[in-house]
């Protein structure tokens, strides 16, 4: 569907699998950061599909044991495969909670424990509203919102099968 690309299907399927995250979420936030335009550069310096900062690609490579360039974050299949590995850390950092690890991606780590230490936000997805940065607030609505339209476009998300991996 025109306005809900999924282009990269493959490398999305591979990603989710690997990391076990659905796979429309990454869709959704492909989505937003880039409309997935390989080549995207914010105003801040963001690039890539997933616009990782240099500095976080830098990091997340260091993490994974590969080789990093500035350059390499336009590459779509190893900008998706770092922007994967940061969003499930960020999973992971928030106890699997969606709403928080994408309001860590957009608006930052340190930013929404602040919020949350300080009784800012509560974290909840009913609370979106209290989210300091109106950027983060709308970011993580667009994205919640469009994994269900990803969803609803597009159905059961079937992962291609490789070896004995038995999916995600």
């Amino acid at each position: 569907m025109k306005g809900y690309p999924l282009a990269y299907r493959s490398e999305i399927t591979e990603c989710a699998r690997g990391h076990g995250i659905d796979p429309y979420l990454i869709a959704a936030v492909i989505r937003a950061e880039s409309r997935f335009r390989p080549e995207a550069t914010s105003p801040q310096g963001a690039r890539g599909l997933m616009q990782l900062m240099p500095d976080t690609g830098r990091w997340v490579a260091a993490q994974m044991g590969l080789p990093y360039d500035d350059a390499y974050l336009y590459d779509p299949v190893y900008n998706i495969r770092l922007g994967c590995w940061y969003l499930a850390a960020l999973l992971g950092e928030f106890a699997g909670d969606p709403v928080r690890a994408l309001a860590a991606y957009n608006g930052g780590m340190s930013n929404v424990y602040s919020w949350l230490d300080t009784q800012q936000w509560t974290g909840e997805r009913d609370t979106l509203s209290q989210i300091p940065f109106s950027e983060t607030r709308h970011y993580v609505a667009n994205v919640l919102r469009d994994q269900r339209r990803y969803r609803l476009i597009y159905g059961d998300w079937k992962p291609e099968r490789t070896g004995g991996d038995d999916g995600a």
